[in-house]
């Protein structure tokens, strides 16, 4: 499979501020082509490249007032092996997190997928159970929105999809985590997010939305929920998204049958 991935964002900094950004793809994927410029005022800017955990890639930029543009493009050949795991990482990922409440909805979980093992059968439910209680409505939630608040309001996007669905799996000691994807297929376009759980030794996405296809999706950040995986953080300082273009096409588009169990390659 042939990939490109491409991001611009365009900030206005009003005060000095230290920004982190999370748009350059996993380092396990080694592009064959890839490209990241940072400028301002028509200069280039310099970012240190920072690894977190699963290979995630941040890049720290210092920045002073004025427009501040970021472009980020890379190309990908072939697919990954399903990631791995460690015993550290099951039990992170079980445990509850700032926006996935799985302690809070650890009886919502039992009292709907009562007798369902960790298996496809339980990824099935609970992305349809997700999928058919939540509409995806743009801008319908707060960036300090957990899955207890978007279950409430029944709306979402992305995001609060990933973390109810998250937060159910954790209730029923399935460990579960949040990925940011380049998502070829998505429609409408934009940084995607989805669930990952740790089942028949391999992490599978869990997708509720439903808006791409599983098999294409390439792997940004993986973390507890959002606040490991944004893709702009401001650290210190004043910056506000003015502008955001994401692109990501395959040359073919898998077909997604929600009854396989699927991993990011």
């Amino acid at each position: 499979m042939h990939r490109d991935v491409a991001a611009r964002l365009t900030l206005s900094v009003s005060e000095p501020a230290t920004l982190v950004f999370s748009v350059a793809v996993a380092a396990d994927y080694r592009p064959t082509a890839e490209q990241l410029s940072i400028t301002q005022h028509g200069a280039a800017v310099e970012a240190t490249e920072v690894q977190d955990l699963h290979g995630t890639r941040l890049h720290r930029v210092e920045a002073g007032p004025g427009e501040l543009v970021l472009e980020y493009a890379a190309t990908i050949e072939g697919r990954l092996q399903p990631a791995g795991s460690d015993p550290a990482d099951l039990i992170r990922y079980t445990r509850p997190s700032r926006y996935a409440e799985s302690d809070s909805l650890a009886p919502t979980a039992a009292a709907e997928f009562a007798g369902l093992d960790a298996h496809a059968d339980l990824l099935v439910s609970v992305a349809s159970w997700v999928g058919t209680r939540l509409t995806w409505v743009s801008g319908s939630s707060l960036p300090t929105d957990g899955a207890t608040r978007t279950l409430l309001a029944r709306e979402g996007v992305c995001r609060d999809f990933v973390h109810l669905t998250v937060a159910l799996l954790r209730g029923l000691n399935v460990p579960a985590r949040l990925v940011s994807v380049y998502a070829p297929g998505l429609d409408p376009m934009d940084f995607h997010a989805v669930a990952e759980a740790w089942v028949d030794g391999a992490w599978r996405v869990v997708d509720a939305t439903t808006l791409a296809p599983r098999g294409s999706l390439v792997r940004i950040a993986t973390g507890r929920d959002a606040a490991d995986t944004a893709f702009l953080t401001v650290l210190s300082g004043r910056a506000e998204l003015v502008d955001m273009e994401v692109t990501a096409v395959a040359d073919v588009l898998p077909d997604d049958d929600v009854t396989e169990l699927v991993s990011i390659g």
